[in-house]
This record gives C-alpha cells, sequence and structure tokens, in this order.
C-alpha cells in the first residue's frame, strides 16, 4: 500500500485553508463553463469565509477572500471577480532600492563632517571668518588626534591633513595655527574613596555615652 504523506504533496499556498479547499481550487480550473466556474467560484468563497463567520459580510473581507483565492490559483484562475483582479506583482511588489551612502572617509578618525565643512571653505572667498573657521577646524583635529592616538599631534601634520581634505583648495596660515594653544583632554584625578571614616576626635564628644554616665558619677 502506497502511503500519501504531505510531504509528497504539493505545496500549499495558504497553509490556513486546508488542503480540501486547495483542491477545491485545482478543480474548479479544470471547469471549462465560464458560466459554471463563476458559480462554482462564489461557493468556494462561502466556503472560505465559514473560517472567520464573523467577518464574512464585511466588504474588506470579502474582498481579501478574493485575493486568497487567486494566490491559491497561482493566479491562473479565469472567473469574473467583483474587485481589481491581482497579480503577483501587485500583492508583492519589488521594493525600491534605497540610496545608501558608499563614499569611503579617508580619515575616519576625524569624521565625514569636517571634510564637509572643509569642502564648504573651498568657494568662500578668503576672509577674517574664513579664517577663524580654519583655526576652529585645526583645533579640533588636533582634539581628535590626540584621542586617536594618544600623544600630541605635530601642527605640520595637522596642516598637511587640512590641505589633504581641501585637495590644497585652501590656504593655511601656518603661523597662526601653531600659535594657537592645544585643549587636550586633561588628565583625570583620583578622587578619595568613599566610605571611609575619619578617625574619631579625642573628647568627651566622642567618647560612649556609659562612659560620660560614669564621670558625671
Amino acid at each position: 500500500m502506497e502511503k500519501n504523506y504531505n510531504i509528497y504533496r504539493k505545496q500549499l499556498e495558504l497553509p490556513e485553508y486546508g488542503r480540501h479547499i486547495h483542491q477545491m481550487v485545482d478543480n474548479l480550473m479544470l471547469v471549462e463553463d465560464r458560466d459554471e466556474r463563476n458559480r462554482k467560484a462564489r461557493y468556494i468563497i462561502g466556503v472560505m469565509g465559514n473560517i472567520n463567520s464573523l467577518l464574512r459580510d464585511t466588504p474588506e473581507f470579502t474582498h481579501k477572500l478574493w485575493d486568497h483565492l487567486f494566490i491559491m490559483s497561482e493566479f491562473r484562475l479565469d472567473v469574473d471577480s467583483p474587485y481589481p483582479i491581482p497579480t503577483s506583482v501587485t500583492l508583492t511588489p519589488t521594493p525600491v532600492r534605497m540610496p545608501y551612502p558608499d563614499k569611503r572617509v579617508v580619515m575616519k578618525h576625524y569624521g565625514k563632517y569636517v571634510k564637509r565643512i572643509i569642502n564648504a571653505l573651498e568657494n568662500e572667498p578668503r576672509s577674517e571668518a574664513v579664517q577663524e573657521a580654519i583655526n576652529d577646524i585645526a583645533r579640533y583635529l588636533r582634539t581628535k588626534s590626540y584621542e586617536y592616538n594618544q600623544e600630541h599631534p605635530n601642527n605640520e601634520a595637522i596642516i598637511k591633513d587640512i590641505k589633504r581634505m581641501s585637495n590644497n583648495g585652501i590656504d593655511v596660515d601656518e603661523v597662526t595655527i601653531g600659535l594657537m594653544k592645544s585643549d587636550y583632554k586633561q588628565p583625570v584625578h583620583t578622587t578619595p574613596q568613599r566610605g571611609k571614616k575619619n578617625n574619631p576626635k579625642k573628647g568627651g564628644k566622642n567618647k560612649p555615652q556609659n562612659q560620660r554616665h560614669r564621670q558625671k558619677l
């Protein structure tokens, strides 16, 4: 006797409806008369609606049942539907590919926004405000370089990095940058441990109550 296991059967498109309804849909596609096929399709919709009888009479649920009918037929069923006939493209549309920034950051320890600021200053006319912005950038690069390398950066290295990120489009005042103060992180000072109590002071106030009571006697 040959065993008829589900693993050897056709895979169900919507397993929640069961194999019997899928077989009814497969038999429906074999009906040649269109009027009879439309009539039987409405009967199958009624059977599918019995699964959720409370929502069967709502228009949204009925539309959903008709969509499921076409899904179980693999969109090959030719019947007159009261709703737009779906396709595999309309039900499972291809998502639009989102643009992802793939630009490589040249100096990751400085960040990508520093380079954007430097590139924005290339088109600005040389003025005192632009020079102050360049000085602030140089001061920021010093701080980030110290955090990354744990050593004091050289002014020549900072100027070289600015010119590299600007493609030599910014004139850097090396004298002004060399005279700027470095804002490095100060070492963390250790604080005294909590929980230690000071030694009791010598005197009558710190004596136990029994000792003070004896003195009175």
